[in-house]
């Protein structure tokens, strides 16, 4: 049985412990992979709109939430740690949705393991990460590693120029020596290095049916590229959701869940379609 919707699980994966969020429930899974910084519960929300339709478990990736810091930081290490999640858990083949950097392990997932996924959610991720297209890494080396309060934490990291430190204090917790943050800020450093770089083949070389949705006020996925990278795939739908920054899925959560369950339903309904006829 699944853990309640409102607490981790824990699993070792591939000699690493690893946190999830399972919501349970009858259908058929949906792999959430949230962005640099975040963790899985970012994802809450979509799985309470999808309850009953599908069944949402988001990871923790390797260096955040409540999963192990330290190690590897390439896309590869990412992307064999979700393969090696849904094996372990046997959910493959499944649905994959990937916000920013979660994007990226999400596509890059289904061009190395096409098998276990059945189709793509891509959410504000480009596969020009790279400047000038994008600024894709955030210096988060003089960040404070204790703070006396809560909102002493949350005030330093915005010190740095950050106008809204929400997301990140979403990883805020209390240690016996102040507040901090669950992710190692040289383990951060050492991940956005290292999904700098075109991935525009990668992206292209899969072939499940995807959706692809940009922030309309996204600084990190031009409309451009956007438009390009729905054409240049097969299979693969655009849709924006207007006036919502990069965090998306908080900025507009109805919006949001719509797109992605309505998405999943239509592929539900021609696959059932197609056995029939």
């Amino acid at each position: 049985m699944p853990a309640a919707p409102d607490a981790e699980s824990f699993v070792h994966l591939r000699g690493r412990r690893f946190a999830y969020r399972d919501s349970g429930g009858p259908g058929p899974p949906l792999l959430a992979l949230h962005g640099h910084f975040g963790r899985g519960r970012i994802f809450a929300p979509l799985a309470g709109a999808l309850s009953g339709r599908y069944r949402v478990v988001a990871l923790d990736q390797r260096g955040h939430g409540l999963s192990d810091n330290g190690g590897d930081f390439t896309p590869e290490a990412y992307v064999e740690d979700a393969a090696a999640f849904l094996r372990t858990l046997d959910l493959g083949p499944a649905a994959v949705l990937g916000h920013s950097m979660g994007g990226a392990v999400a596509y890059l997932l289904a061009e190395r393991h096409p098998a276990l996924v059945s189709a793509l959610v891509v959410a504000d991720m480009t596969v020009r990460n790279h400047e000038p297209e994008t600024h894709p890494v955030l210096d988060v080396t003089a960040w404070p590693r204790r703070a006396a309060s809560r909102a002493a934490l949350r005030a330093a990291i915005e010190a740095h120029g950050i106008p809204d430190a929400g997301y990140f204090m979403d990883s805020a917790v209390e240690y016996a020596d102040g507040w901090g943050l669950l992710f190692d800020t040289g383990d951060m450093m050492a991940s956005q290095r290292a999904f700098t770089g075109d991935f525009s083949a990668r992206w292209a070389a899969s072939r499940q049916p995807a959706l692809l949705l940009r922030a309309g006020e996204s600084f990190v996925l031009t409309r451009g590229t956007a438009q390009w990278m729905a054409d240049v795939r097969p299979g693969t739908l655009f849709a924006e959701l207007a006036g919502c920054g990069h965090w998306l899925y908080a900025d507009d959560p109805e919006g949001f869940a719509r797109a992605v369950g309505g998405f999943l339903d239509t592929l539900r309904i021609e696959e059932a379609d197609s056995t029939t006829s």
